[in-house]
């Protein structure tokens, strides 16, 4: 049993681990200063926002559930932070504590919509998509609002390390995140929700909270990612992490998150984002296209899939 542990342990963070280093390895023999510590500060304080909304997808899928709102809530997040700065005669910390409570919000109002009325997630979180998307235009006029001075320091590098207090923070989410997954009650049941519902509701638990509360947790986590991008731009954008929830849910599908439930890694994910942000630096780089680079991209993503089923093979597990 032990023998088995390791060996899917060792397959799971030790085949992620590779192919970070392939391409890494790649990257540093086809392009000029790829491995340096600057470029390397420059990636990582790109990735804040996918890696706190990634952490927040894990458990909703994980549940067997999905959410397709996450790039508007961290639209719509980012727009309450500005307009409590620019139009309501604000500051940070009274910014803050609103932009957390919209994205929570949110993310309460599909959980609760989608378990109380039996609607699949992926219908609601669709219509939240739209909803919360039109609101972020209404409130900033569809147009871009810079903070300027207001903002400026919060996005700035810590001097010691080169990084942003907002890469600390999505670190510290997902630290947290693995830890919920694998050392709580509440982890546990989201695992035995997505695997077998209707046993967890036998054994006289309900599951409702629990997927009202992954939901909610997921619009924390995109209010935080709003706060980070304001953080980074200075700037609220109407069109703020468009795409993202595609981005988000391929880190999960490499990390090795099954999209029918039931099975997933915070830590794994995180390493899928940095695959993402390491993939896409370096085609950057390299000069290839948006087009070459969303098919390389998409390929990457395939590969990971085939890979997870092999590897559940391996060690002896079902495929969905």
């Amino acid at each position: 049993m032990k023998r088995k542990t390791f060996l899917s342990g060792l397959l799971e963070y030790g085949g992620l681990v590779l192919v970070l280093v392939l391409l890494v390895s790649v990257f540093s023999l086809a392009t000029d200063h790829f491995l340096q510590w600057q470029r390397l500060q420059i990636i990582a304080n790109q990735m804040p926002v996918p890696i706190m909304v990634a952490v927040g997808m894990t458990f909703v899928l994980i549940i067997g559930g999905i959410d397709l709102s996450v790039g508007s809530l961290v639209a719509l997040s980012s727009a309450m932070f500005g307009l409590v700065i620019t139009n309501w005669g604000g500051n940070v910390w009274m910014a803050v504590p609103l932009c957390i409570l919209v994205g929570t919000l949110c993310g309460l109002i599909n959980g609760t919509i989608s378990v109380a009325f039996r609607i699949p997630a992926f219908i609601v979180t669709l219509g939240m998509l739209e909803l919360a998307r039109g609101a972020t235009k209404v409130a900033t006029d569809s147009r871009s609002i810079y903070l300027g001075k207001t903002v400026e320091g919060l996005d700035a590098p810590l001097p010691w390390l080169g990084l942003s207090p907002a890469i600390l923070l999505a670190l510290a989410t997902v630290i947290i995140g693995q830890l919920v997954l694998t050392r709580t009650v509440f982890g546990r049941y989201c695992i035995a929700i997505g695997t077998n519902e209707e046993t967890v509701r036998m054994s006289g638990v309900s599951t409702k909270p629990y997927r009202i509360a992954v939901f909610a947790g997921s619009g924390f986590l995109c209010a935080l990612a709003g706060w980070a991008y304001v953080a980074k731009h200075q700037t609220v954008d109407p069109n703020a992490a468009t795409g993202i929830e595609l981005a988000a849910i391929a880190a999960c599908v490499i990390g090795g998150t099954s999209l029918m439930g039931g099975r997933g890694n915070v830590v794994c994910t995180f390493i899928g984002v940095v695959i993402i942000s390491v993939l896409q630096s370096g085609l950057a780089q390299m000069g290839v296209p948006d087009a070459g680079k969303q098919m390389i991209t998409g390929l990457v993503i395939i590969v990971a899939a085939l890979i997870d089923v092999i590897r559940i093979r391996l060690t002896g597990g079902k495929t969905q």
